[in-house]
């Protein structure tokens, strides 16, 4: 593993990155001035970056989230989230025609029609008595601890229901404020015998897409010449060494306490993060710039 000082440094060895949103590129309130220049400087020397997100909620609506916290569609070519990935499966059957939701009312849009789908089945949502599968793309109190689920899990279990999990992150952190998301409900459910299916990063299937966007974008590029950058030990960097893809870890985001990061990861408190989660991303670096 290589400590690195800035994206500059090791970009020439790429044609494309998987950069992750929160913890790399904004912190749920704002962007990160540094990491939108240092997408902006590969871009400028060809390079196609693909967003990466967790994010629960179709493309469109996260471009437009990304306006908000003063991201310049400048800084990227194309996004693929968990939510594209996770609709597409709810709309071939994945989890029934009957769900059960759980999470804000904002992400309705979630069950908007997905016409890119040839055959999409009818979803409608139901109450839990009612589902044939739930659909969880957070919990419905973020500050609350996820075993406050446990009446509805264990009842969902009895009923052999799987959850679909929309985002498998654990925790985000919004500013200053650690929130809960879909992954701990979902490991939740699976710790009480419940099945839980995942879209997002660590797993395959947002990969899928995220090349299949990269290429749309007119270039067919291998996996030795992509680069992902995430904050996330166990979805960002496990993902990308999954796929066989480089990976380079930013420290400052989630494991930022762990790694005694200030502007660069303490490379003592480093070493021991990476050995105690027995994995090893390729480069590591502070924060994104």
């Amino acid at each position: 593993m290589q400590i690195i000082e800035t994206l500059a440094e090791i970009s020439d060895r790429y044609d494309a990155v998987f950069c992750d949103l929160w913890g790399c590129l904004h912190n749920g309130v704002t962007s990160f001035p540094d990491a939108v220049e240092a997408l902006r400087a590969f871009r400028a020397k060809g390079g196609k970056v693909v967003l990466l997100t967790n994010a629960p909620r179709p493309r469109a609506e996260v471009a437009q989230q990304l306006v908000g916290f003063s991201v310049p569609d400048d800084c990227w070519d194309t996004i693929a989230t968990s939510g594209d990935s996770a609709r597409s499966a709810m709309f071939r059957g994945a989890i029934g025609e009957k769900v059960w939701f759980m999470g804000f009312d904002e992400d309705q849009t979630f069950f908007d029609p997905l016409k890119v789908l040839d055959d999409p089945i009818d979803i409608e949502r139901v109450d839990l008595e009612d589902a044939t599968g739930i659909a969880c793309l957070g919990p419905f109190d973020p500050m609350a601890d996820p075993d406050v689920n446990r009446p509805q899990f264990l009842y969902a279990k009895q009923k052999g229901l799987k959850l679909l999990c929309a985002n498998p992150d654990i925790v985000v952190d919004r500013g200053e404020t650690r929130e809960w998301c879909a992954g701990a409900l979902a490991r939740l459910y699976e710790e009480m015998g419940g099945e839980s299916l995942y879209f997002g990063k660590p797993h395959p299937p947002i990969y899928d897409l995220a090349r299949r966007r990269l290429t749309a974008l007119g270039d067919v590029v291998p996996d030795s010449r992509i680069l992902a950058i995430g904050d996330g030990i166990g979805t960002d960097v496990k993902g990308a060494l999954g796929e066989d893809i480089d990976v380079l870890f930013i420290t400052g985001g989630l494991a930022a306490r762990e790694t005694e990061t200030d502007t660069q990861p303490n490379p003592a408190a480093l070493d021991r993060y990476v050995a105690d989660e027995q994995m090893t991303p390729t480069y590591a670096i502070g924060y994104l710039r």
